[in-house]
């Protein structure tokens, strides 16, 4: 199996609200709007975020994004109104800071990611 293109979805009540957030979260309006209860941004060549209208399942997904600079993600996203929790150091380098959208979805970013440990 040859897969071409991944696609992360998180769980949402209400798509305007979802919109507006993680519009903030990427720094862009949705890539596209397919129908009315989905939104998805295209967050790297091949991968994409949707947030979907699912209210059993809202506040209980957790998404998980690799970035360059952590320090610098964190303070770009607080001038945007979105607070991430204190850059803690795990292992081996790795760095992860924390938030939650507006369903109280969990978004972990990731400082120092490399794909072999």
């Amino acid at each position: 199996m040859a897969v071409e293109h991944v696609l992360s979805v998180v769980a949402v009540t209400d798509i305007a609200t979802a919109s507006e957030w993680y519009g903030r979260l990427f720094g862009k309006e949705p890539t596209n709007r397919p129908m009315d209860p989905l939104a998805e941004w295209r967050v790297t060549a091949t991968g994409w975020v949707q947030a979907w209208v699912d209210a059993e399942r809202a506040g209980k997904s957790a998404l998980n994004l690799a970035v360059g600079d952590l320090p610098s993600h964190v303070a770009e996203l607080a001038e945007r109104g979105i607070e991430c929790g204190e850059i803690q150091i795990v292992n081996k380098g790795v760095q992860l800071a924390s938030t939650t959208d507006p369903d109280g979805n969990s978004i972990t970013l990731i400082g120092g990611f490399r794909i072999d440990y």
